[in-house]
């Protein structure tokens, strides 16, 4: 995982925690959860019985609230 980059665009952040088959730096993982913790606490137990593919598709809707500077 060393070589990987945040997934988010033009972050530069070092890979803390895995988003799907992607990767986010700690800032930005942090906001993922709180993202998630926000939808409801359904969304906690159905993420972790989601195959790679499915939470690759939450987090491109979570990735969409990003904004970029």
């Amino acid at each position: 995982m060393s070589d990987q980059r945040c997934l988010i665009q033009d972050c530069t952040g070092r890979v803390y925690a895995p988003a799907g088959t992607a990767s986010l730096c700690k800032p930005h993982f942090l906001e993922y959860v709180k993202w998630r913790r926000r939808k409801g606490a359904e969304m906690f137990r159905i993420y972790g019985a989601m195959t790679m593919g499915q939470r690759d598709t939450v987090v491109a809707e979570w990735s969409k609230t990003i904004k970029t500077e």
